[in-house]
C-alpha cells in the first residue's frame, strides 16, 4: 500500500508548515531561523534509509532506519507521508508530528515535493504549503555545485528531479525566492502569522 492508500485521522491540533522546493534552494537554512526566532515552531524529525553521514547523528538530522525498520514502521501505518528520493526512502513518522502538538506549537515539515503534496492530500484542513525557490535554475546549480558534496552524475540526477519539482510550485499556497536570507525568513514568519490567525478562526 503506497503512503496516498493510507488513511490518516488525527484532528489537527496545530498547523502542519510544509517547506518544500528543489534541493539547493535553501530549506534547511530557512528552517533552522524560524526556529530560533519563532518559539511556537518545531521541526519534525524525519526517517531515512540513507547512511548516516560523519557529522550527523540519530535523532537530529533524521532518524537513520535500515530498509527492514523502515519496513516495518510503513506496514504500521506509522508515516504520514513517505517517498523514495534519489534511490533512498524518507519519511514524516506520524508520532513526531502528534509529539509537537501536543506541546502546543506548530510543525515544521521540511520535506520534497512529492512527500508535501501527500502531506496536502490528506491533511489539508492544517497545512500551510510554502514553496522555496532560487532566484534562478542558473543560480540552483551553484549551489548544489558549491556543496561540493555530490558526483557529477548525482548532480545532473538531482537537477532533473528540480526541474519536475518546479513544475508543482501551483500545487503549493505560497512562494519565497531565496535571494536575502533575512527577507525571505520574515516572509515565510508573516505567512506563519496570518495562517495561525486564520487557522485558530475556523476551529472556533
Amino acid at each position: 500500500m503506497s503512503a496516498e492508500d493510507q488513511h490518516y485521522t488525527m484532528p489537527p491540533s496545530g498547523l502542519l508548515i510544509v517547506i518544500s522546493g528543489p534541493s539547493g534552494a535553501g530549506k534547511g537554512t530557512i528552517c533552522a531561523e524560524l526556529l530560533k526566532r519563532d518559539r511556537r515552531l518545531a521541526l519534525s524529525v524525519s526517517a531515512t534509509t540513507r547512511q548516516k553521514g560523519a557529522h550527523e547523528e540519530f535523532g537530529r538530522e533524521y532518524y537513520f532506519y535500515s530498509d527492514e525498520e523502515f519496513q516495518k514502521r510503513l506496514d504500521e501505518d506509522g508515516f504520514l507521508e513517505w517517498a523514495e528520493v534519489h534511490g533512498k526512502r524518507y519519511g514524516t513518522l506520524k508520532s513526531q508530528v502528534e509529539e509537537i502538538w501536543d506541546t502546543g506549537r506548530d510543525c515544521i515539515l521540511e520535506i520534497d515535493v512529492q512527500g508535501g503534496i501527500q502531506v496536502y492530500r490528506k491533511m489539508s484542513q492544517a497545512c500551510v504549503m510554502i514553496f522555496v525557490k532560487a532566484t534562478s535554475e542558473e543560480e540552483l546549480i551553484r549551489r548544489v555545485t558549491a556543496r561540493n558534496r555530490e558526483q557529477p552524475e548525482e548532480i545532473r540526477r538531482r537537477m532533473l528531479t528540480a526541474r519536475w519539482e518546479m513544475t508543482q510550485e501551483d500545487k503549493y499556497h505560497y512562494t519565497v525566492v531565496n535571494d536575502k536570507l533575512d527577507e525571505v525568513v520574515e516572509q515565510v514568519l508573516e505567512i506563519i502569522r496570518e495562517e495561525r490567525i486564520n487557522h485558530a478562526a475556523a476551529v472556533h
